[in-house]
This record gives C-alpha cells, sequence and structure tokens, in this order.
C-alpha cells in the first residue's frame, strides 16, 4: 500500500513517532505535578520543566495540525452545517 493512503511504510513510522511524542508528553505531565507540589523545587529545576513541557506541546500542536491536515475538505463542509448569512439582519 501507498503513503497516499495513509497506511505505507512513512505513514505508519509517522504515526509511531507521534504516539512517542505523546506519551512522552503525559509522563511529563506527570513528572509536572510532582515536581510542582515540591515546594523545595529551585528555580533552575522548575525552568527546565516549563521548557520540557514547552517542547512537549509544540509536539502535540504539530501532531494535531498534521491529523487536521488529513482529514478530507468535504468532510468539514459537511460538519460544519449550513452557512448562515447576515442578509435582512440590518
Amino acid at each position: 500500500m501507498s503513503d497516499a493512503d495513509g497506511e505505507g511504510y512513512l505513514s505508519r513510522l509517522a504515526d509511531e513517532m507521534e504516539a512517542v511524542q505523546l506519551q512522552m508528553g503525559a509522563e511529563l505531565i506527570g513528572h509536572a505535578r510532582l515536581l510542582l507540589r515540591d515546594r523545595k523545587a529551585d528555580a533552575r529545576e522548575l525552568r527546565y520543566l516549563s521548557n520540557r513541557l514547552i517542547e512537549a506541546l509544540q509536539d502535540a500542536l504539530r501532531i494535531a495540525e498534521s491529523r487536521g491536515g488529513r482529514l478530507a475538505v468535504s468532510d468539514e463542509c459537511e460538519s460544519d452545517g449550513p452557512t448562515q448569512t447576515n442578509e435582512g439582519a440590518e
């Protein structure tokens, strides 16, 4: 099968990489919760955590945009329902 149908080697590789990135983000959230409960955490640790959280959020946004781009345009139009206009509203 080709990558055009989302079943090819590159598509599977991308899906696996996305899964790894999302899992790492989920684990980072757990670590962040623990660190933020620790009143002894210093600024250096919190800065490091903040940078890793930013990276995880960037990965998640990239994945969301990538998956959103895979949706067919016709599917998006049908789900939005009829277009409403403001004719006669004046």
